[in-house]
């Protein structure tokens, strides 16, 4: 991760100082860089000799990082990782065009690694992403998603850069097709369990652990897991709360909270998480004992044990 950081601040190297200051805020704050370690792991699990590991990991990280640009714009959001978001730092137009800047350099860097699977892999993914982001704006306010509408968001807006990155570390590595299958499903449930955790700690978690506001999804109208699930089995009081909730992005918090508890929806959360978590254990089966498979493994406890 040392030298994916190293080839991080090599190629933010622009002469436009504000793409430099920008990016080496955002980057900076840090995160949690599973997908580039991701990346790296499935690489080495499956023996990658080779020297562009570090940069496709730094490729995933830079794509993460211009979506992450983009959604505090679309979400208005004003804290992420503790501390304030670009957008609220800089403004939005320099949000938006860093981010710009940061999705054409990472497919600048993927040139060098010249292999055309990758690329396909990349550029499918970042189009995915983009209907994500699109399909989770028409969700907004609408209380009649359902949990399919909602993961169908959750696996193009969330899940499908863990996949990319997963199945991209094994292509590098020259997978077979079922190691490249397997280490994309991996990614796949992985970062879908991932997003259902955090929908259970927007209702649970602490704001300074978690560093972003709690119930931030809930202001923006968002219909995550636990309310749709209150939604489903709640008594008509409770669901015409959440309906309001939805529709309005404003509402009583700590009734909100009290419904979501009573319902169970937070288990149902966690249970859902907790499978898909167990179905990316599965598919690791495809590689070969060895430290680097290990380390995977603990993925899919930290994924849904996390407290941020």
């Amino acid at each position: 991760m040392i030298a994916v950081d190293a080839v991080i601040r090599a190629r933010l190297n622009s002469d436009v100082v504000l793409i430099r200051t920008i990016g080496d805020y955002i980057i900076g704050a840090g995160g949690k860089r599973m997908r580039p370690a991701m990346l790296l792991l499935v690489a080495q699990a499956l023996g990658y000799q080779g020297s562009h590991q570090h940069l496709m990991a730094a490729v995933v990280e830079f794509i993460h990082t211009a979506t992450l640009l983009h959604d505090d714009v679309v979400d208005e959001s004003a804290l992420r990782r503790g501390r304030s978001t670009a957008n609220a730092v800089f403004g939005n137009a320099a949000s938006v065009l860093v981010g710009d800047y940061l999705y054409s350099r990472a497919f600048e860097m993927m040139v060098d690694v010249d292999s055309m699977r990758i690329m396909q892999i990349m550029s499918g993914a970042t189009t995915v992403i983009a209907e994500g982001e699109v399909l989770q704006l028409l969700n907004v306010h609408d209380p009649e998603v359902s949990e399919a509408r909602y993961l169908q968001v959750v696996r193009f807006k969330t899940a499908k850069l863990f996949e990319a990155a997963a199945e991209a570390g094994a292509v590098l590595a020259g997978a077979t097709l079922e190691q490249a299958q397997a280490a994309a499903a991996y990614g796949r449930h992985i970062g879908t369990a991932f997003q259902l955790v955090d929908d259970v700690l927007d209702y649970s978690g602490d704001a300074a652990a978690l560093g972003k506001n709690v119930g931030d999804d809930l202001r923006e109208g968002k219909p995550t897991l636990p309310l749709i699930r209150v939604l489903e089995v709640g008594t008509e009081a409770q669901k015409q709360l959440i309906r309001h909730a939805i529709e309005h992005g404003e509402a009583d918090f700590d009734a909100v909270a009290q419904a979501i508890q009573e319902t169970g929806a937070l288990g149902h959360a966690m249970q859902s998480a907790e499978k898909e978590a167990e179905m990316a254990k599965v598919a690791l089966y495809a590689f070969p004992a060895s430290s680097a498979r290990d380390a995977l493994l603990t993925f899919c406890e930290f994924a849904v044990n996390r407290d941020r």
